[in-house]
């Protein structure tokens, strides 16, 4: 029932991100798809007297190299008018204890390389640059 709140959230994160674009369509899926799968991830919400002001998904995967399942943190997102409230800080701390809930061994994340205010609120989460480099291949 909170799609479309989930979809606008969406829209703004990927208003700031160089490498994506914004497809209601497409987004409503993706969600549909987490949602209707627990094995493939989870997403939490963040609400404020019945609004969703905020949101963060886990996407579970297996890491060969710790032979342990390990999670990736994506489309962490607080609307503007509720940054810098100490809402962001309450939606990551919860995602990383369900991560460890859920034994997951390692988080990861991609964010912009210009998002400087991005690198500082997870480094202050105890992230760590990586030397791993991401790439990608669009399958069509």
């Amino acid at each position: 029932k909170d799609i479309d709140a989930l979809c606008k959230l969406l829209k703004i994160l990927f208003s700031q991100e160089v490498e994506f674009c914004f497809d209601a369509v497409k987004q409503k899926k993706g969600l549909e798809m987490i949602i209707n799968n627990p094995q493939v991830g989870r997403i939490y919400l963040l609400k404020e007297k019945g609004i969703v002001v905020g949101m963060v998904s886990l996407l579970f995967s297996v890491s060969t190299a710790l032979g342990e399942k390990v999670a990736w943190l994506e489309d962490m997102v607080i609307a503007p008018e509720y940054r810098h409230k100490g809402y962001g800080k309450m939606l990551l701390e919860h995602a990383i204890s369900q991560a460890n809930l859920f034994t997951c061994k390692r988080l990861t994340l991609l964010r912009d390389a210009d998002n400087q205010e991005a690198e500082a609120f997870y480094t202050r989460a105890g992230f760590e640059n990586s030397t791993m480099m991401p790439m990608r291949l669009s399958i069509l």
